[in-house]
């Protein structure tokens, strides 16, 4: 198996993230990915690899949403953070969010984990990492996805349109010295996992990121409107 993962992505973002790759580290990253593919069982499967990519173009991205790596259990990752597919269970990341959601917008909790609506609205639901061995979280960290992820920050970080950066937990908010244009909002707070007890729940990210897309003449979020 042979991966050309610039030649996987849509043109729009290949356009704009090769002048930020070393072609080297981003073919050893393929070679890597490629075994790893025909080798092991590894999430999400190899047609879902760029979904965050394929359902946001770079040109209507107003927000991202930055996770550390996709979920390592069958049937959940789909290619899209903190996302889970029609039918799978919430996981509780995803069940914190969701809570503060409704505490947030006084929305109900959608009653499915898939957040693809939100990736039709011009939300990247971007992972740091983008593959994980089944049963193994972080076991493709340090391979160059990193590299290959800081990228597309560094490519939304350029444009002169307002982005809205949220960044939830150590991992993701480590990335903000990454966002150096002033066009831009960063939104931190604490991952959304159960084992955090402070410092997401209470943070009001989704009405603070809508603000923000008003402040700068953009249209909001329909944060409700999860699925597609």
């Amino acid at each position: 198996m042979t991966l050309d993962l610039p030649a996987l992505l849509p043109s729009e973002w290949r356009t704009v993230l090769e002048p930020h790759l070393d072609p080297a580290r981003t073919a050893e990253l393929a070679e890597f990915v490629a075994d790893e593919y025909a080798t092991q069982t590894v999430f999400p499967p190899v047609e879902d690899l760029f979904s965050a990519y394929r359902l946001c173009a770079p040109q209507d991205c107003r927000v991202l949403i930055l996770g550390q790596d996709p979920y390592h259990k069958a049937g959940q990752a789909h290619g899209l953070s903190f996302s889970v597919r029609e039918g799978v269970s919430v996981p509780p990341s995803l069940r914190n969010v969701f809570k503060e959601l409704a505490e947030d917008l006084s929305v109900p909790a959608p009653r499915g984990g898939n957040l693809s609506g939100w990736a039709a609205q011009g939300v990247l639901l971007l992972n740091a990492v983008l593959t994980v061995r089944q049963a193994t979280p972080g076991s493709h960290a340090n391979r160059g996805w990193e590299a290959f992820t800081d990228a597309t920050i560094r490519a939304l970080d350029a444009r002169s349109e307002r982005v809205v950066f949220l960044l939830w937990g150590g991992y993701a908010r480590k990335k903000r010295e990454l966002i150096t244009n002033p066009a831009h909002v960063v939104l931190e707070a604490g991952h959304p996992s159960p084992m955090n007890p402070r410092g997401f729940l209470g943070s009001r990210p989704f009405s603070a990121a809508n603000k923000a897309l008003a402040d700068a003449g953009l249209p909001t979020i329909d944060w409700e409107r999860t699925a597609a």
